[in-house]
């Protein structure tokens, strides 16, 4: 019922999740991340709350990708209803698609990232969302949006959109999560909106002063 990308950018060690559906509340369902561990989406028929965060302990723990994908999915009997990818957070991904999903339906990996989707109009989503991120330049939330509006205009949610979320991870800056719960009209454009004022102005002054990764103990000037 959705389709999502996770990518890594190797010039600043972020990382990085969108998420759009035909359904309601894609953010709170989907993406996950650690950046001492990796990014997380678990989509999929009847998806599994649990799976995004399982599969980012077995990175963390050790696991590559691959490895933390087939422990994750290999353990649940309703794996053919659900999918998921991950990214570790060398940029190495896995994606996994069960075969009771809605089609269409898949995943593909590619250097630095991974897209999948499920109840699309075609698999092309996928691949547009994919080509679109590795083509394009800018801030990392603009290129995830313009991912978004690739897979849209490549055959979308076969349902059309009603939710869209955005996850970024920045060693040196607070986490980024924006999530369009509910826009029957147009939920990338919103997303869009909400990426613009976030990341500018009185909120994002702020926002660069609070703690991260880098510097936990950060405050304001």
């Amino acid at each position: 019922m959705t389709y999502s990308i996770l990518v890594r950018d190797p010039d600043t060690g972020s990382l990085a999740g969108a998420a759009t559906t035909g359904s309601l509340c894609v953010g709170g369902w989907v993406l996950r991340g650690d950046l001492r561990a990796g990014m997380s989406a678990s989509q999929g028929a009847s998806p599994s709350t649990l799976w995004g965060g399982d599969v980012l302990a077995a990175m963390r723990a050790g696991a590559t990708a691959a490895q933390a994908v087939r422990q994750i999915t290999g353990a649940d009997s309703g794996r053919g209803y659900r999918q998921l990818s991950a990214l570790a957070r060398d940029g190495i991904g896995a994606s996994f698609t069960g075969p009771l999903n809605t089609p269409q339906m898949g995943g593909l990996v590619f250097d630095n990232g991974v897209a999948a989707g499920n109840l699309l109009s075609s698999t092309d989503v996928i691949a547009a969302a994919a080509e679109t991120w590795q083509q394009t330049r800018g801030p990392i939330g603009e290129r995830l949006i313009a991912a978004l509006r690739a897979g849209e205009a490549a055959g979308s949610d076969s349902r059309g959109l009603l939710s869209a979320a955005l996850l970024i991870l920045h060693p040196d800056q607070a986490p980024l999560t924006l999530r369009i719960d509910y826009h029957p009209g147009d939920p990338i454009g919103a997303l869009a909106d909400l990426f613009a004022r976030a990341t500018s102005g009185d909120y994002a002054f702020w926002a660069r002063q609070v703690p991260s990764l880098s510097q936990p103990e950060r405050g304001l000037d």
